[in-house]
This record gives C-alpha cells, sequence and structure tokens, in this order.
C-alpha cells in the first residue's frame, strides 16, 4: 500500500478531477464553497482510487440541489436531504455534497440532530478521525487538515478527533470504523484512541443492526480482516455484537492446537474476500463451543456443522442480514465437514449429491475445505489441495455426462398423482426423491419412465402402503 509523502500524487483521476473542478467553478459562481473532504481526500493522499467524491459547501441542501441541477447529472437523489446531504451521479462517478455540519447526539439515540454550520473548520472537527478531517480546495489544490491527518497518514494512525471518548459516545458505530480502518488499511490505533474503545464498546447496542451489519461486511473484505477481528475481540465489541463468535476464543481444539478463534481467523486469511465466503469462514466453526466434548483425552466436536447452521440463521437474522446471504452461508457452514471429508471411493451418486446441495455455491465450499486445513504442517495442507483438486476433476468427468443440477426424477409430481389416484401430499417429495437418488447412483436413466414407475410402486407398496 502507498504511504503518503512528497511524491504521492495529489489529484484525483482525471474524469473525477475534471468533475470536481466543475461542480466547484459552478457553485463559486452561486457564491458558495465547495471542498473536496473524508475519504475522498484521505485515498487521494494515499494514492487510492475512487470513484466516489465526497463534498462539503456552506450552501443549504435546497441551494445545493438546485446548483447540482443545473450540472446536469445522470441522476439526483435527495434521499439524505434532511441530513444536510445531496446525492449525484455522473456516469460511474458518485458525488456527495453535504453542508457544513455541526451535529450534536442526545444519549442513546441512534440518529443524529443535524445543526447546520458556518465553517469547514467546524465542520471538520465534528468528523471522526483526523484522516477523514482533511479538505482540499480543488480549485487551487490547497489542503486544509486542522487537526493533523496528512501527519496521522505518514504514521499509518488511526486518532480520533479531538477527545475519542466524546467522539464515540456522539456516534458508537464510530469504534467498529476504527477497526474496519486498521483491517482496510494495515494502520495503527493511536494509544487514546485504542484506550476509549474498551471504554465505549456497549454504546454500540444503541447502534441499529443494520448499520452494523454494515460495517461487518465492510471488515470483512478488507485485507487484514483477521487482524481486524482479533482487535474486536481484544477491545470488547466482539462482545457486545457477537459474543458467540467470542466464544471460540475460550474453546480449545486439543493440548498442541491452536484455539477456535486462531484457527478461524487462519482461515479468513486464506479466503478470498468475497463477502459469503467470508462470512462463512468466520461462522464454519461457530458450532463447536456448543458440542465440545472429550473422550480419553481426545477433544471432539460432533455434529458441530449441523449446530452451526442454526446459529448461522440466528446470528445473520439478528444482524437483518438479507434472505439470501443467511441460505448461502447455512449451507457453506452445514456442508463444510461433507467437502473435507472426501475419498475416492465416494459413489457418483456422493458426488452428485454434493453438487447439488451446494449449488451456486460450490466453489465457495471447495475454497472453505481448503483453507479450512490450517495445520502448521505442509503435508496436511498439500492433501488438502490435492483432495479439493481429485474433488473438482470427479465432478468435471460427471458433468460431462450429464448437468449435475439439471438431474431430476424421471417422472414428476403430476405423472405420480396420476399413477397412484392420490392427491398432493409429502408422499410426492418421498417418492421423487427415491428416483432421484437411483438417477444420482446411475441406477437410473433419467428418461426411463417405465422402469421409475416400476420402482415407484414397489417403493409406495413397501414403505408408503399406510
Amino acid at each position: 500500500m502507498d504511504t503518503p509523502g512528497k511524491d504521492t500524487p495529489k489529484t484525483l483521476m482525471h474524469a473525477e478531477e475534471a468533475l470536481a473542478t466543475r461542480l466547484a467553478l459552478l457553485f463559486r459562481d452561486h457564491g458558495f464553497q465547495l471542498l473536496l473532504v473524508g475519504g475522498s481526500v484521505r485515498d487521494m493522499l494515499l494514492g487510492r482510487e475512487t470513484h466516489d467524491l465526497d463534498f462539503a459547501t456552506d450552501a443549504l441542501p435546497e441551494q445545493t440541489r438546485q446548483i447540482l441541477s443545473r450540472a446536469h447529472p445522470t441522476a439526483l437523489y435527495t434521499v439524505g436531504e434532511k441530513f444536510g446531504t445531496i446525492g449525484a451521479t455522473f456516469d460511474a462517478i458518485v458525488v456527495e455534497i453535504t453542508t457544513f455540519r455541526s451535529e450534536s447526539y442526545q444519549p442513546g439515540s441512534r440518529k443524529p440532530e443535524v445543526r447546520y454550520g458556518r465553517s469547514l473548520v467546524e465542520d471538520l472537527a465534528r468528523r471522526d478521525f483526523t484522516i477523514n478531517a482533511i479538505a482540499r480546495d480543488v480549485l487551487t489544490g490547497a489542503l486544509i487538515d486542522p487537526f493533523g491527518g496528512q501527519h496521522d497518514l505518514q504514521q499509518r494512525l488511526i486518532r480520533a478527533v479531538g477527545d475519542p471518548i466524546e467522539r464515540f459516545r456522539e456516534d458508537p458505530l464510530r469504534i467498529m470504523r476504527a477497526v474496519r480502518f486498521v483491517a482496510q488499511f494495515d494502520f495503527t490505533l493511536e494509544a487514546r484512541t485504542r484506550s476509549a474503545i474498551p471504554i465505549c464498546a456497549e454504546l454500540l447496542q444503541q447502534v441499529s443492526r443494520e448499520r452494523i451489519f454494515d460495517e461487518m461486511n465492510r471488515l470483512l473484505v478488507a485485507p487484514r480482516a483477521s487482524r481486524g477481528l482479533r482487535l474486536m475481540a481484544d477491545l470488547g465489541i466482539l462482545a457486545v455484537i457477537l459474543p458467540e463468535v467470542l466464544d471460540l476464543r475460550r474453546t480449545t481444539q486439543g493440548r498442541r492446537s491452536k484455539d477456535v478463534f486462531e484457527h478461524t481467523l487462519r482461515v479468513i486469511d486464506r479466503t478470498a474476500p468475497d463477502l459469503v465466503l467470508r462470512w462463512a469462514a468466520l461462522l464454519h466453526d461457530i458450532g463447536k463451543p456448543r458440542t465440545i466434548v472429550q473422550t480419553d483425552g481426545e477433544i471432539h466436536f460432533p455434529g458441530h456443522e449441523l449446530v452451526g447452521e442454526r446459529m448461522c440463521q440466528e446470528i445473520l437474522t439478528r444482524l437483518h442480514a438479507d434472505s439470501h446471504l443467511i441460505d448461502r452461508v447455512r449451507r457453506l457452514t452445514a456442508l463444510h465437514m461433507r467437502a473435507n471429508q472426501y475419498e475416492d471411493e465416494w459413489t457418483d451418486g456422493a458426488v452428485r449429491r454434493l453438487v447439488r446441495d451446494a449449488g451456486e455455491d460450490l466453489e465457495l465450499l471447495l475454497e472453505l475445505s481448503t483453507a479450512d486445513v490450517t495445520s502448521y504442517r505442509a503435508a496436511r495442507v498439500e492433501a488438502a489441495v490435492d483432495r479439493v483438486r481429485r474433488l473438482r476433476e470427479r465432478i468435471r468427468q460427471l458433468e460431462e455426462q450429464a448437468r449435475i443440477e439439471e438431474i431430476k426424477s424421471p417422472l414428476n409430481g403430476h405423472e405420480l398423482m396420476a399413477m397412484f389416484g392420490r392427491g398432493p401430499g409429502p408422499w410426492i417429495k418421498a417418492v421423487k426423491d427415491y428416483l432421484l437418488d437411483l438417477v444420482l447412483e446411475g441406477k437410473l436413466a433419467p428418461d426411463d419412465k417405465a422402469t421409475a414407475e416400476a420402482l415407484a410402486r414397489q417403493f409406495v407398496k413397501e414403505r408408503l402402503a399406510a
């Protein structure tokens, strides 16, 4: 990652710089200031590309909306107007312009009371961290940095603006943002800022679950996600928002093994920054603390993947995650042991069932399976990689015969009801599953309706006669 210094570019990409200049001139022509602030300036100083431009202005929201509309944006958004923000897009560039603010927060409130300020410095003083409290005059190139943000960028520090306890009390989500920036930029928490987090961590109970979930998503796909999660455990954040994950730190896997939390962090380090995969990596062993048993000095976790599947549902529902993500993480958690247990002796049906059960997340499951072997012994890791390679090749060979996900029972529900003169009911699924298993095992052709009918009649007579 680039470290800011005298050779760091102090301009945006060409298209973004041109747009910022055009907007600044337009606001100036109407008698107002428009300055780049926050993440736009921070990323510019770090040499990072950005397609999102954040501005601060002394124009009121209604005035901003009127001026911005004259720039002919692709789209204009006023959803944040009550908080002083007008948004717009110019092709692929996202713009947000916020009136100078001086906010006050009521204790226990989840939303700030917005008060408009009169000066840029007053606006910067209300921001969370010094690295986000730098402004840039687009027309002159001058940087306005009243709180030493450039110095902290150079020192790779996350430091609260002013009193960190006061900043965290204003908006407790800043506690998680501090840790997320550590994970995102590989920075370090400044001492006073770090010390304030355990004092204020309980305040996260005031924050909406949606905002907590959004910050967790950002942290999980960050380059140093495991470092951020370890900080969350050390500083009391997990105890408030994800106590089940903190329980992993108290669960050993054996006398010579790391605890489950440290194993989990290594799994995360070994996975790609895909949101579903990272959530599955975080929660794949979440059921171990509740299933631990010790027999003859050996520690086991029988059925932890099934307990973990239920816990994923509970945890992600509590965080107001969308149902599709919940289903995918649950599925990966439930299946991660099956993929790890693959042997060449598996029947074709067993392989096909795994593929069908994994569905759209087959590749993520195989990656999780490989990452889950975190042994310090190279031979074990190599064996895990080879196991997944062989499984992939087996799947490829079976897919050449027929698309596994498209395999169906030779008889559908309507055909079965007509055959037996019975109405809808659970019996249909039982018969279809029986026939499908035979197809998956290669014992019944998917288009052999005659044989399927005979087998279905025998199955109903022997097992579903009642």
